[in-house]
Protein backbone atom coordinates (compact mmCIF):
# COMPACT_ATOMS: atom_id res chain seq x y z
CA UNK A 1 0.00 0.00 0.00
CA UNK A 2 0.98 3.31 -1.09
CA UNK A 3 1.44 6.35 1.65
CA UNK A 4 1.42 9.68 0.57
CA UNK A 5 3.43 12.66 2.58
CA UNK A 6 -0.06 14.57 4.15
CA UNK A 7 1.58 18.05 2.66
CA UNK A 8 1.60 15.58 -0.97
CA UNK A 9 -1.97 15.23 0.14
CA UNK A 10 -3.14 18.39 1.16
CA UNK A 11 -1.26 20.52 -2.06
CA UNK A 12 -2.69 18.26 -4.40
CA UNK A 13 -6.63 18.42 -2.94
CA UNK A 14 -6.28 22.51 -3.00
CA UNK A 15 -5.25 21.77 -6.83
CA UNK A 16 -8.44 19.90 -6.96
CA UNK A 17 -10.38 22.36 -5.43
CA UNK A 18 -8.92 25.54 -7.47
CA UNK A 19 -9.39 23.91 -10.69
CA UNK A 20 -12.86 22.66 -10.03
CA UNK A 21 -13.16 26.38 -8.49
CA UNK A 22 -12.80 27.56 -11.90
CA UNK A 23 -14.45 25.78 -14.06
CA UNK A 24 -17.85 26.47 -11.96
CA UNK A 25 -16.50 30.40 -11.91
CA UNK A 26 -16.66 30.49 -15.47
CA UNK A 27 -19.57 29.35 -15.93
CA UNK A 28 -21.36 31.88 -12.64
CA UNK A 29 -20.09 34.53 -14.88
CA UNK A 30 -23.20 34.61 -16.91
CA UNK A 31 -25.26 34.38 -13.97
CA UNK A 32 -28.02 37.38 -13.94
CA UNK A 33 -27.89 39.87 -9.98
CA UNK A 34 -31.59 38.05 -9.44
CA UNK A 35 -29.78 34.91 -9.89
CA UNK A 36 -27.05 35.65 -8.21
CA UNK A 37 -29.04 37.10 -5.39
CA UNK A 38 -30.95 34.34 -4.72
CA UNK A 39 -28.22 31.64 -4.41
CA UNK A 40 -26.73 34.51 -1.46
CA UNK A 41 -30.33 34.52 0.33
CA UNK A 42 -30.46 30.55 0.51
CA UNK A 43 -27.21 30.29 1.65
CA UNK A 44 -27.50 33.03 3.99
CA UNK A 45 -30.85 31.39 5.57
CA UNK A 46 -29.28 27.75 5.51
CA UNK A 47 -25.94 28.80 7.66
CA UNK A 48 -28.22 31.22 9.83
CA UNK A 49 -30.39 28.03 10.81
CA UNK A 50 -27.54 25.83 11.48
CA UNK A 51 -25.80 28.76 13.56
CA UNK A 52 -25.94 26.74 16.93
CA UNK A 53 -25.02 23.09 16.18
CA UNK A 54 -21.94 25.27 14.16
CA UNK A 55 -21.10 26.71 16.94
CA UNK A 56 -21.22 23.60 19.02
CA UNK A 57 -18.77 22.18 16.53
CA UNK A 58 -16.35 24.76 17.12
CA UNK A 59 -16.16 24.73 20.76
CA UNK A 60 -15.50 21.20 21.03
CA UNK A 61 -13.00 21.07 18.03
CA UNK A 62 -10.62 23.96 19.00
CA UNK A 63 -11.77 24.34 22.63
CA UNK A 64 -11.95 27.70 22.41
CA UNK A 65 -15.15 30.32 23.09
CA UNK A 66 -18.88 29.93 24.50
CA UNK A 67 -21.15 27.76 22.07
CA UNK A 68 -23.82 30.98 22.96
CA UNK A 69 -21.62 33.87 21.77
CA UNK A 70 -20.44 31.59 19.09
CA UNK A 71 -23.97 31.63 17.66
CA UNK A 72 -24.13 35.09 17.92
CA UNK A 73 -21.01 35.23 15.26
CA UNK A 74 -22.11 32.73 13.53
CA UNK A 75 -25.75 35.03 12.95
CA UNK A 76 -23.76 37.96 12.14
CA UNK A 77 -21.62 36.36 9.49
CA UNK A 78 -24.50 35.20 8.04
CA UNK A 79 -28.32 36.96 8.26
CA UNK A 80 -26.01 40.16 9.53
CA UNK A 81 -23.74 40.10 6.45
CA UNK A 82 -26.53 39.42 4.08
CA UNK A 83 -28.84 42.25 5.08
CA UNK A 84 -25.77 44.50 4.63
CA UNK A 85 -24.98 43.29 0.70
CA UNK A 86 -28.52 42.15 -0.04
CA UNK A 87 -29.31 45.25 -2.11
CA UNK A 88 -26.03 45.90 -3.84
CA UNK A 89 -25.13 46.00 -7.77
CA UNK A 90 -22.50 43.58 -8.34
CA UNK A 91 -23.72 41.78 -11.79
CA UNK A 92 -23.53 43.96 -15.15
CA UNK A 93 -24.07 47.60 -15.35
CA UNK A 94 -24.22 48.76 -11.50
CA UNK A 95 -24.38 52.64 -11.87
CA UNK A 96 -24.61 55.00 -14.57
CA UNK A 97 -24.14 59.06 -14.48
CA UNK A 98 -26.18 60.55 -16.64
CA UNK A 99 -24.64 63.80 -16.67
CA UNK A 100 -20.83 63.02 -16.71
CA UNK A 101 -21.77 60.10 -18.93
CA UNK A 102 -19.95 57.10 -17.49
CA UNK A 103 -21.06 53.56 -17.04
CA UNK A 104 -19.73 51.35 -14.21
CA UNK A 105 -19.69 47.71 -14.79
CA UNK A 106 -18.83 45.04 -12.07
CA UNK A 107 -16.57 42.31 -12.94
CA UNK A 108 -15.25 39.63 -10.52
CA UNK A 109 -11.53 38.94 -9.42
CA UNK A 110 -12.11 34.99 -10.55
CA UNK A 111 -11.28 32.27 -7.56
CA UNK A 112 -10.68 33.74 -4.33
CA UNK A 113 -8.14 32.17 -1.77
CA UNK A 114 -9.94 31.90 1.68
CA UNK A 115 -7.60 31.82 4.95
CA UNK A 116 -9.73 30.98 8.17
CA UNK A 117 -8.55 31.64 11.83
CA UNK A 118 -9.35 28.72 14.73
CA UNK A 119 -10.69 31.75 16.82
CA UNK A 120 -13.62 32.17 14.33
CA UNK A 121 -14.06 29.28 12.25
CA UNK A 122 -17.55 28.77 11.31
CA UNK A 123 -18.57 32.52 11.20
CA UNK A 124 -15.59 33.75 8.82
CA UNK A 125 -16.10 30.98 6.84
CA UNK A 126 -19.77 31.61 5.78
CA UNK A 127 -19.08 35.45 5.72
CA UNK A 128 -16.26 34.78 3.06
CA UNK A 129 -18.79 32.29 1.23
CA UNK A 130 -21.12 34.73 1.26
CA UNK A 131 -19.25 37.89 -0.30
CA UNK A 132 -17.63 35.55 -2.93
CA UNK A 133 -21.09 34.42 -3.98
CA UNK A 134 -22.60 37.67 -4.47
CA UNK A 135 -19.83 39.30 -6.89
CA UNK A 136 -19.75 35.99 -8.54
CA UNK A 137 -16.41 35.00 -7.61
CA UNK A 138 -15.60 31.39 -6.62
CA UNK A 139 -13.47 30.48 -3.55
CA UNK A 140 -11.16 27.96 -2.36
CA UNK A 141 -10.83 27.86 1.68
CA UNK A 142 -7.72 26.77 3.81
CA UNK A 143 -8.93 25.93 7.51
CA UNK A 144 -7.13 26.18 10.47
CA UNK A 145 -5.79 22.27 10.93
CA UNK A 146 -7.02 23.09 14.86
CA UNK A 147 -10.50 23.81 13.16
CA UNK A 148 -10.88 21.68 10.28
CA UNK A 149 -14.14 19.80 10.93
CA UNK A 150 -16.25 22.52 11.97
CA UNK A 151 -14.87 24.47 9.15
CA UNK A 152 -15.79 22.53 6.02
CA UNK A 153 -18.96 21.69 7.74
CA UNK A 154 -19.97 25.06 8.13
CA UNK A 155 -19.08 24.98 4.30
CA UNK A 156 -20.40 22.24 2.94
CA UNK A 157 -23.61 23.92 4.38
CA UNK A 158 -22.87 26.98 1.90
CA UNK A 159 -22.43 24.62 -0.71
CA UNK A 160 -25.39 22.18 -0.15
CA UNK A 161 -27.14 25.34 -0.31
CA UNK A 162 -25.64 27.41 -3.24
CA UNK A 163 -26.42 24.52 -5.46
CA UNK A 164 -29.76 24.09 -4.58
CA UNK A 165 -30.04 27.27 -5.46
CA UNK A 166 -29.02 27.12 -9.02
CA UNK A 167 -24.98 27.27 -8.33
CA UNK A 168 -22.60 25.60 -10.21
CA UNK A 169 -20.86 22.71 -8.76
CA UNK A 170 -17.53 23.41 -7.43
CA UNK A 171 -17.78 26.74 -7.15
CA UNK A 172 -17.16 26.35 -2.79
CA UNK A 173 -14.14 24.31 -2.14
CA UNK A 174 -11.85 23.83 0.74
CA UNK A 175 -8.83 21.71 1.70
CA UNK A 176 -10.01 19.28 4.29
CA UNK A 177 -6.58 17.98 5.57
CA UNK A 178 -4.92 21.45 5.67
CA UNK A 179 -1.66 22.22 5.82
CA UNK A 180 1.22 25.82 5.99
CA UNK A 181 1.97 24.24 2.68
CA UNK A 182 -1.02 23.79 0.90
CA UNK A 183 -1.50 27.05 2.26
CA UNK A 184 1.18 28.99 0.86
CA UNK A 185 0.69 26.89 -2.42
CA UNK A 186 -2.87 27.91 -2.85
CA UNK A 187 -2.25 31.78 -2.15
CA UNK A 188 0.37 31.55 -5.34
CA UNK A 189 -1.30 28.91 -7.72
CA UNK A 190 -1.72 30.58 -10.88
CA UNK A 191 -5.65 30.38 -10.95
CA UNK A 192 -6.06 32.21 -7.60
CA UNK A 193 -7.29 35.59 -8.23
CA UNK A 194 -7.58 37.20 -4.87
CA UNK A 195 -6.36 36.41 -1.17
CA UNK A 196 -8.77 36.67 1.63
CA UNK A 197 -6.46 36.17 4.92
CA UNK A 198 -7.22 36.08 8.45
CA UNK A 199 -5.14 34.60 10.48
CA UNK A 200 -1.71 34.86 12.52
CA UNK A 201 0.61 37.34 11.19
CA UNK A 202 2.90 35.12 9.14
CA UNK A 203 -0.03 33.90 7.02
CA UNK A 204 -1.12 37.49 6.30
CA UNK A 205 2.34 38.29 5.49
CA UNK A 206 2.64 35.23 3.21
CA UNK A 207 -0.48 36.63 1.79
CA UNK A 208 1.14 39.85 1.04
CA UNK A 209 4.23 38.22 -0.45
CA UNK A 210 2.43 36.02 -2.90
CA UNK A 211 2.07 38.36 -5.64
CA UNK A 212 -1.22 38.53 -5.79
CA UNK A 213 -3.75 41.24 -4.56
CA UNK A 214 -4.27 40.32 -1.10
CA UNK A 215 -6.85 41.76 1.63
CA UNK A 216 -4.51 40.75 4.89
CA UNK A 217 -5.53 42.04 8.61
CA UNK A 218 -3.40 42.90 11.61
CA UNK A 219 -3.51 42.21 15.30
CA UNK A 220 -5.55 44.18 17.61
CA UNK A 221 -3.88 45.53 20.29
CA UNK A 222 -6.84 47.47 21.57
CA UNK A 223 -7.23 49.71 24.42
CA UNK A 224 -10.24 50.94 26.26
CA UNK A 225 -10.16 54.44 27.13
CA UNK A 226 -12.42 55.26 30.19
CA UNK A 227 -12.55 58.74 30.44
CA UNK A 228 -13.82 61.08 33.50
CA UNK A 229 -17.10 62.19 32.00
CA UNK A 230 -18.06 58.37 31.26
CA UNK A 231 -21.16 56.49 32.61
CA UNK A 232 -19.36 54.64 34.68
CA UNK A 233 -21.60 51.71 35.58
CA UNK A 234 -22.54 51.64 31.96
CA UNK A 235 -19.23 51.83 30.64
CA UNK A 236 -18.37 48.86 33.22
CA UNK A 237 -20.74 46.74 32.27
CA UNK A 238 -20.80 46.40 28.62
CA UNK A 239 -16.59 46.46 28.81
CA UNK A 240 -17.01 43.49 31.12
CA UNK A 241 -20.10 41.59 28.13
CA UNK A 242 -17.62 42.50 25.75
CA UNK A 243 -14.10 40.93 27.08
CA UNK A 244 -15.75 37.90 28.21
CA UNK A 245 -17.45 37.79 25.28
CA UNK A 246 -16.39 34.11 23.29
CA UNK A 247 -13.08 34.40 25.86
CA UNK A 248 -12.18 37.41 24.41
CA UNK A 249 -11.36 35.38 21.26
CA UNK A 250 -12.33 38.71 18.63
CA UNK A 251 -9.28 40.53 17.70
CA UNK A 252 -11.30 43.90 18.34
CA UNK A 253 -11.80 42.89 22.23
CA UNK A 254 -10.64 45.38 24.28
CA UNK A 255 -7.21 44.82 25.83
CA UNK A 256 -5.91 47.16 28.69
CA UNK A 257 -7.89 49.79 30.32
CA UNK A 258 -6.65 53.22 30.27
CA UNK A 259 -8.72 54.94 33.01
CA UNK A 260 -8.48 58.61 34.75
CA UNK A 261 -7.00 59.03 38.54
CA UNK A 262 -10.21 60.31 39.54
CA UNK A 263 -12.97 57.40 38.39
CA UNK A 264 -10.40 54.58 39.19
CA UNK A 265 -11.65 53.11 42.49
CA UNK A 266 -15.12 53.80 41.17
CA UNK A 267 -14.34 51.92 38.20
CA UNK A 268 -12.68 49.19 40.02
CA UNK A 269 -15.81 48.93 42.28
CA UNK A 270 -17.88 48.75 38.91
CA UNK A 271 -16.04 46.08 36.85
CA UNK A 272 -15.90 43.80 40.49
CA UNK A 273 -19.41 44.10 40.35
CA UNK A 274 -19.81 42.43 37.19
CA UNK A 275 -17.36 39.68 37.66
CA UNK A 276 -14.21 41.02 37.62
CA UNK A 277 -11.45 39.33 40.07
CA UNK A 278 -8.64 42.15 40.53
CA UNK A 279 -4.98 40.42 40.94
CA UNK A 280 -2.82 41.24 44.04
CA UNK A 281 0.82 41.58 42.99
CA UNK A 282 2.23 37.97 43.70
CA UNK A 283 -1.55 36.60 41.54
CA UNK A 284 -0.41 38.44 39.20
CA UNK A 285 3.49 37.15 38.94
CA UNK A 286 2.09 33.94 38.72
CA UNK A 287 -0.87 34.52 35.69
CA UNK A 288 2.20 36.97 33.81
CA UNK A 289 3.64 33.10 33.44
CA UNK A 290 1.15 31.65 31.71
CA UNK A 291 0.69 34.45 29.66
CA UNK A 292 3.69 34.33 27.78
CA UNK A 293 6.30 31.42 27.80
CA UNK A 294 8.85 33.56 26.13
CA UNK A 295 8.72 37.52 26.30
CA UNK A 296 6.22 38.79 23.57
CA UNK A 297 4.61 35.33 22.31
CA UNK A 298 1.14 34.99 23.51
CA UNK A 299 0.70 31.35 25.52
CA UNK A 300 -1.61 29.91 22.51
CA UNK A 301 -3.00 27.54 25.35
CA UNK A 302 -4.84 30.46 27.23
CA UNK A 303 -6.55 31.82 23.81
CA UNK A 304 -10.38 31.34 24.13
CA UNK A 305 -9.78 29.96 27.71
CA UNK A 306 -12.02 31.23 30.17
CA UNK A 307 -11.25 33.42 33.51
CA UNK A 308 -11.26 30.36 35.75
CA UNK A 309 -9.38 28.04 33.91
CA UNK A 310 -6.48 30.87 33.39
CA UNK A 311 -6.34 31.15 37.05
CA UNK A 312 -6.11 27.47 37.36
CA UNK A 313 -3.44 27.41 35.31
CA UNK A 314 -1.60 29.84 36.81
CA UNK A 315 -2.18 28.20 40.41
CA UNK A 316 -4.63 31.37 41.25
CA UNK A 317 -8.10 30.51 43.25
CA UNK A 318 -10.76 32.87 42.05
CA UNK A 319 -14.59 33.06 42.88
CA UNK A 320 -16.87 30.91 40.84
CA UNK A 321 -18.30 33.54 39.02
CA UNK A 322 -15.47 35.33 37.61
CA UNK A 323 -15.42 36.09 34.46
CA UNK A 324 -12.38 38.88 33.74
CA UNK A 325 -9.11 39.00 35.64
CA UNK A 326 -7.50 42.49 35.98
CA UNK A 327 -4.33 43.44 37.18
CA UNK A 328 -3.26 46.95 37.58
CA UNK A 329 -0.07 48.03 35.35
CA UNK A 330 2.27 51.27 34.50
CA UNK A 331 4.68 49.43 32.39
CA UNK A 332 4.04 48.59 28.20
CA UNK A 333 6.59 46.27 25.72
CA UNK A 334 6.66 42.80 24.87
CA UNK A 335 8.26 41.84 27.79
CA UNK A 336 5.37 42.90 29.86
CA UNK A 337 2.53 40.34 29.16
CA UNK A 338 -0.30 41.76 30.26
CA UNK A 339 0.13 44.64 27.88
CA UNK A 340 0.35 42.69 24.37
CA UNK A 341 -3.27 41.09 22.68
CA UNK A 342 -4.05 38.46 24.96
CA UNK A 343 -7.04 36.75 23.23
CA UNK A 344 -8.63 36.30 26.51
CA UNK A 345 -10.67 37.41 29.28
CA UNK A 346 -7.39 39.31 30.88
CA UNK A 347 -7.06 42.72 31.10
CA UNK A 348 -3.90 45.49 31.84
CA UNK A 349 -5.85 48.32 34.22
CA UNK A 350 -3.30 51.82 33.44
CA UNK A 351 -4.31 54.79 35.79
CA UNK A 352 -3.84 58.08 33.96
CA UNK A 353 -2.88 60.79 36.17
CA UNK A 354 -4.06 63.24 33.19
CA UNK A 355 -6.04 63.55 29.70
CA UNK A 356 -2.24 63.79 28.40
CA UNK A 357 -1.15 60.65 30.00
CA UNK A 358 -4.46 58.42 28.80
CA UNK A 359 -3.26 59.09 25.38
CA UNK A 360 0.17 58.35 25.90
CA UNK A 361 -0.77 55.29 26.92
CA UNK A 362 -3.27 54.32 24.23
CA UNK A 363 -0.93 55.44 21.92
CA UNK A 364 2.09 53.13 23.55
CA UNK A 365 -0.53 50.34 23.63
CA UNK A 366 -1.39 50.41 20.08
CA UNK A 367 2.34 50.96 18.92
CA UNK A 368 3.28 47.71 20.85
CA UNK A 369 1.23 46.18 18.66
CA UNK A 370 -2.52 47.23 17.66
CA UNK A 371 -1.74 50.21 15.12
CA UNK A 372 -4.72 50.39 12.38
CA UNK A 373 -7.24 48.21 14.06
CA UNK A 374 -9.39 49.69 16.95
CA UNK A 375 -9.95 51.83 20.09
CA UNK A 376 -12.59 51.64 22.39
CA UNK A 377 -14.03 54.72 24.08
CA UNK A 378 -16.18 56.02 27.15
CA UNK A 379 -16.94 59.50 27.47
CA UNK A 380 -19.74 61.47 27.59
CA UNK A 381 -17.42 64.89 26.04
CA UNK A 382 -17.98 64.95 22.11
CA UNK A 383 -14.62 66.74 21.72
CA UNK A 384 -12.79 64.13 23.33
CA UNK A 385 -14.31 61.67 20.70
CA UNK A 386 -14.02 64.20 18.03
CA UNK A 387 -9.72 64.41 18.89
CA UNK A 388 -9.11 60.79 19.44
CA UNK A 389 -10.97 60.14 16.30
CA UNK A 390 -8.19 62.25 14.89
CA UNK A 391 -5.12 61.59 16.58
CA UNK A 392 -5.32 58.12 16.70
CA UNK A 393 -3.50 55.44 14.58
CA UNK A 394 -6.26 53.15 14.34
CA UNK A 395 -9.22 52.32 11.30
CA UNK A 396 -12.64 52.34 13.73
CA UNK A 397 -13.29 54.03 17.23
CA UNK A 398 -16.16 52.79 18.97
CA UNK A 399 -17.48 54.98 21.47
CA UNK A 400 -19.80 54.12 24.49
CA UNK A 401 -20.34 50.39 23.08
CA UNK A 402 -19.09 46.91 22.92
CA UNK A 403 -15.91 46.71 21.06
CA UNK A 404 -15.40 43.29 20.50
CA UNK A 405 -18.69 43.12 18.23
CA UNK A 406 -19.21 46.62 17.76
CA UNK A 407 -16.21 46.37 15.62
CA UNK A 408 -17.49 43.73 13.51
CA UNK A 409 -21.09 46.06 13.08
CA UNK A 410 -23.50 44.31 15.81
CA UNK A 411 -23.85 46.55 17.93
CA UNK A 412 -23.09 49.52 15.77
CA UNK A 413 -23.63 51.37 12.10
CA UNK A 414 -20.42 49.55 10.81
CA UNK A 415 -20.10 47.08 7.40
CA UNK A 416 -20.96 43.32 9.30
CA UNK A 417 -18.03 41.74 8.85
CA UNK A 418 -15.17 39.36 9.72
CA UNK A 419 -12.49 40.31 8.23
CA UNK A 420 -11.54 44.11 9.61
CA UNK A 421 -8.94 46.05 7.30
CA UNK A 422 -6.27 47.70 9.52
CA UNK A 423 -5.09 50.35 6.44
CA UNK A 424 -1.68 51.75 5.83
CA UNK A 425 -1.37 51.97 9.66
CA UNK A 426 -1.40 48.60 10.11
CA UNK A 427 -0.24 47.25 6.70
CA UNK A 428 -2.79 46.67 5.09
CA UNK A 429 -4.47 47.76 1.76
CA UNK A 430 -7.79 48.84 3.18
CA UNK A 431 -8.98 50.60 6.51
CA UNK A 432 -12.43 49.09 6.26
CA UNK A 433 -14.59 46.14 7.13
CA UNK A 434 -13.96 43.96 4.48
CA UNK A 435 -17.07 43.15 2.39
CA UNK A 436 -18.71 42.39 -0.95
CA UNK A 437 -17.61 45.47 -2.70
CA UNK A 438 -13.70 44.65 -1.61
CA UNK A 439 -14.52 41.93 -4.22
CA UNK A 440 -15.57 43.25 -7.39
CA UNK A 441 -13.57 44.96 -9.98
CA UNK A 442 -15.25 47.91 -12.01
CA UNK A 443 -14.82 49.46 -15.71
CA UNK A 444 -15.69 51.86 -16.74
CA UNK A 445 -17.20 53.63 -20.04
CA UNK A 446 -16.74 57.58 -20.30
CA UNK A 447 -17.94 59.20 -23.60
CA UNK A 448 -16.77 62.29 -24.27
CA UNK A 449 -17.89 65.26 -22.59
CA UNK A 450 -15.57 68.35 -23.41
CA UNK A 451 -13.96 69.45 -26.47
CA UNK A 452 -10.21 70.37 -26.83
CA UNK A 453 -8.66 72.47 -29.49
CA UNK A 454 -5.63 70.15 -29.97
CA UNK A 455 -2.88 72.81 -31.22
CA UNK A 456 -0.39 71.49 -34.31
CA UNK A 457 3.10 71.50 -33.20
CA UNK A 458 5.59 74.20 -34.82
CA UNK A 459 7.74 73.97 -38.05
CA UNK A 460 10.85 72.82 -37.50
CA UNK A 461 13.64 74.81 -38.79
CA UNK A 462 16.12 73.36 -41.25
CA UNK A 463 19.68 74.19 -42.20
CA UNK A 464 18.50 75.94 -45.50
CA UNK A 465 15.77 77.64 -43.60
CA UNK A 466 17.96 79.52 -41.10
CA UNK A 467 20.52 80.75 -43.89
CA UNK A 468 17.50 81.96 -45.75
CA UNK A 469 16.33 83.62 -42.71
CA UNK A 470 19.53 85.30 -41.66
CA UNK A 471 19.63 86.53 -45.92
CA UNK A 472 15.86 87.73 -45.26
CA UNK A 473 16.95 89.87 -41.76
CA UNK A 474 20.02 91.47 -44.07
CA UNK A 475 17.45 92.29 -46.72
CA UNK A 476 15.05 93.58 -44.27
CA UNK A 477 17.97 95.55 -42.92
CA UNK A 478 18.72 96.94 -46.25
CA UNK A 479 15.09 97.95 -46.61
CA UNK A 480 15.72 100.44 -43.38
CA UNK A 481 18.65 101.78 -44.46
CA UNK A 482 16.75 103.86 -47.57
CA UNK A 483 14.15 105.32 -45.08
CA UNK A 484 14.38 108.70 -45.31
CA UNK A 485 15.66 111.22 -42.35
CA UNK A 486 12.06 112.33 -41.99
CA UNK A 487 10.91 108.81 -42.66
CA UNK A 488 9.76 108.72 -45.85
CA UNK A 489 10.28 105.30 -47.48
CA UNK A 490 11.22 104.64 -51.37
CA UNK A 491 8.17 102.53 -51.96
CA UNK A 492 8.91 100.80 -55.27
CA UNK A 493 12.33 99.79 -53.64
CA UNK A 494 10.50 98.01 -50.42
CA UNK A 495 8.44 96.29 -52.85
CA UNK A 496 11.44 94.95 -54.74
CA UNK A 497 12.83 93.92 -51.39
CA UNK A 498 10.00 92.37 -50.42
CA UNK A 499 9.31 90.39 -53.76
CA UNK A 500 12.66 88.96 -53.26
CA UNK A 501 12.23 88.18 -49.54
CA UNK A 502 9.09 86.36 -50.68
CA UNK A 503 11.37 84.34 -53.10
CA UNK A 504 14.37 82.90 -50.86
CA UNK A 505 11.51 81.93 -48.37
CA UNK A 506 9.53 79.87 -51.25
CA UNK A 507 12.97 78.47 -52.19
Amino acid sequence: MVHFDQDLQSIQEMRDAVKRAKEAQLTYMSYSQEQVDEIVRRVAQAAYAKSYELAQMAVEETGMGIVEHKKIKNEVGSMAVYESIKDEKTVGIIREDRVNKITEVAYPYGVVAGIIPTTNPTSTAIFKALISLKTRNAIVVSPHPRAVNCTVEALKICQEAAEQAGAPAGLIGWISKPSMAASNELMKHRDVNVILATGGGALVRAAYSSGKPAYGVGPGNVPCYIEKSANVAKSAAMIMDSKSFDNGTICATEQALVVDRNIQQMVIRELKKNGAYMLNAEEKALVEKVITLTPGHLNPAIVGQSAIKIAEMAGVHVPADTRVLIAEETRIGKGVPFSIEKLSPIFALYTAESYEEAKEYCLELLNLGGRGHSLSLHTNDDAVAKEFALIMPVSRLMVNTLSSIGAVGATTGLMPSLTLGCGSYGGNITSDNVSARHLINIKRMAYGTKEVSIPKPAASTTKKEAAGFQEMEQIVDQVLRQVAPKGEVDAKFIAEMVNQVIQKISN
